[in-house]
């Protein structure tokens, strides 16, 4: 009888630690951009390069440093004057590869920086006296 209940008390608490490294695995840590800065291979300067030649005549309207879908990946507003929007380029931090570019016009920046927003709240609620 003592084997089955230290079986059972063991089993449990591999549950509950599988458990607990799920829960982690879900709500992902919050990074500085010191930590993302040491871990990326590429510098900002050569991933910004990259970014720009995608984009012949921009000039670049905001970056950031990021953790995206489990890749480090540097990303870049690109403005080109005279053109409505901005064209993201994202640079794999790792590799220094272009892993995606995009157009976004006016109407998808303000859905972006709405949802950015609504982000911001949920993960760094205001704190309250």
């Amino acid at each position: 009888m003592k084997q089955i209940t230290t079986l059972a008390l063991a089993a449990f608490a591999s549950v509950a630690v599988a458990s607990a490294a799920a829960a982690q695995q879900s709500h992902p840590r919050h990074e500085t951009q010191a930590q993302l800065a040491r871990e990326a291979r590429v510098t900002e300067a050569a991933a910004r390069s990259t970014a720009l030649a995608q984009v012949p005549g921009g000039r670049v309207k905001s970056e950031e440093l990021e953790r995206e879908h489990g890749k480090l990946i540097y990303s870049y507003d690109i403005q080109v004057a005279g053109r409505s929007g901005i064209d993201e380029v994202n640079v794999d931090a790792m590799t220094g590869a272009v892993i995606a570019k995009q157009h976004e016009g006016p109407r998808e920046e303000r859905a972006e920086a709405r949802a950015e927003r609504r982000e911001a709240r949920t993960t760094h609620p205001a704190k309250k006296p």
